[in-house]
């Protein structure tokens, strides 16, 4: 992750990324990124692949580990991979930048226990649509016009059918989606501060360093007491490595090579290839209804990036 993000919509301009590592990229001399488009999609296609795969392969350790153990796992590996790159200069840290990467640092590790959390619950699909709504919230709030407030009301009706009461609803799973979704969009805005703040992805590496030290005896508490099998350590570190480095450096390349707005459009798509990842890969049916709820939320964005004035 770093101070800035990659764009949802038009109205946000600049958000993160759905696997929470959209790296800012300063182009040299103010220069735009030079147009690959081919290039582009295909490491797009596969940072979005790998995100969502390696969720799918984090929770296969969920029986050993729990959602708990699976995000120390890759709050070590996210921290190992930004503090190569950040390099953060901890002792030229002020008060004024230190305070929004200690909050930052608590709401990555929220972000991400309730999001594994969420799908340990409700499944892959499910938890990762409802976690889009943050960023998709901030980037339609912050519009005006008619069109974004028309998919603010379609991706409203595709939460509202996601969430309709049914015998086998899991509210607390569907909760604890929501909560993400409000993690993300908090990390949206610290990221932000911080960005201003902190010169280039040293206060991102910073704050992901001190979330993986938060969760350190998290991780020894759950050795100990659950002594993890070599399968299901090899799934977190995987789920790591898939969710939180390769995005990370997928997104390094990607930024530099293809229009913001093709980024954010292409991002929309996220929820979808969680879907079909958690149908392939962990057998999670999805009803019609799961589909089209989460296909209005696709629209909604997807609708908003192309009929915006970029």
């Amino acid at each position: 992750m770093d101070a800035a993000h990659a764009p949802v919509s038009a109205p946000a301009q600049r958000i993160a990324s759905s696997h929470h590592t959209a790296p800012d990229v300063p182009h040299p001399a103010g220069r735009k990124p030079v147009e690959r488009p081919l290039a582009g999609v295909l490491t797009m296609a596969g940072s979005g692949l790998s995100n969502q795969t390696g969720a799918a392969i984090g929770s296969l350790a969920f029986p050993v580990l729990g959602a708990t153990g699976v995000v120390a796992v890759r709050q070590y590996v996210a921290a190992i991979v930004l503090l190569a790159v950040g390099r953060p200069r901890w002792r030229t840290f002020t008060k004024e930048q230190w305070g929004p990467v200690l909050l930052l640092a608590l709401v990555f590790g929220a972000m991400n226990l309730s999001l594994y959390s969420a799908i340990d619950r409700i499944g892959l699909g499910l938890a990762v649509t409802l976690e889009f709504l943050g960023p998709l919230t901030i980037a339609l709030s912050a519009s005006h016009r008619r069109t974004d407030a028309c998919c603010a009301l379609v991706a409203l009706a595709g939460v509202v059918t996601l969430m309709r009461p049914r015998p086998s609803t899991d509210y607390l799973g569907l909760g604890l989606g929501l909560l993400a979704a409000a993690c993300w969009a908090s990390y949206i805005l610290l990221n932000r501060t911080v960005g201003r703040r902190v010169p280039g992805a040293q206060g991102s590496a910073a704050a992901a360093a001190l979330s993986a030290l938060l969760f350190l005896p998290v991780g020894i508490v759950i050795a100990v007491r659950h002594p993890p099998t070599p399968g299901a350590a090899g799934y977190a570190i995987v789920a790591g490595v898939l969710s939180s480095a390769v995005p990370y450096l997928a997104d390094l390349f990607t930024l530099r090579r293809v229009p913001a707005q093709t980024f954010g459009l292409f991002m929309s798509v996220n929820p979808v290839l969680a879907a079909v990842v958690g149908w392939m890969l962990l057998g999670q049916n999805l009803g019609w209804t799961e589909w089209a709820s989460i296909g209005a939320i696709v629209a909604a964005n997807a609708l908003s990036i192309l009929t915006s004035r970029a």
